[in-house]
């Protein structure tokens, strides 16, 4: 396959400045791939995972919890407000999450805004969780 330009940045740092053969991400509307010679391209992206393969055929796989993907013709960049790779996520704290969200979940069943901070952060640790797995 034909290897292109990947980036992904964070607020934090560049998780990954290199060339890649194949990107999967999940936008808000479903999974993406992108090889090589892709067209233009924007998407926001949603709660999920991205994968990607290396030159060298290795697979990696990252937690992202928002942001978008841009597909260039000199590269593909996804900026993400955060993106974990899977060897990196801890997941006794993701888990700590993930109950803290159920607990908000049923305390805040009556203020909507609170409702939907509680669903989002659970969305998010269920992914962290589920992308560690994947490691």
């Amino acid at each position: 396959m034909t290897p292109f330009k990947l980036k992904i940045i964070t607020p934090e740092r560049v998780l990954y400045d290199g060339e890649v053969t194949s990107v999967i991400v999940r936008t808000t509307v479903g999974d993406k791939g992108i090889l090589a010679h892709h067209e233009p391209y924007v998407a926001a992206l949603g709660i999920g995972q991205t994968k990607i393969k290396t030159v060298d055929g290795a697979e990696k796989i990252g937690a992202v919890s928002s942001g978008t993907v841009e597909v260039t013709e000199e590269q593909t960049t996804i900026l993400a407000q955060s993106f974990e790779w899977a060897e990196e996520i801890d997941v006794a704290r993701a888990e700590r999450a993930r109950e803290t969200a159920e607990e908000n979940l049923n305390r805040f069943k009556d203020d909507q805004r609170k409702l939907d901070i509680a669903e989002y952060k659970l969305k998010r640790a269920i992914n962290r969780i589920s992308t560690a797995g994947m490691k």
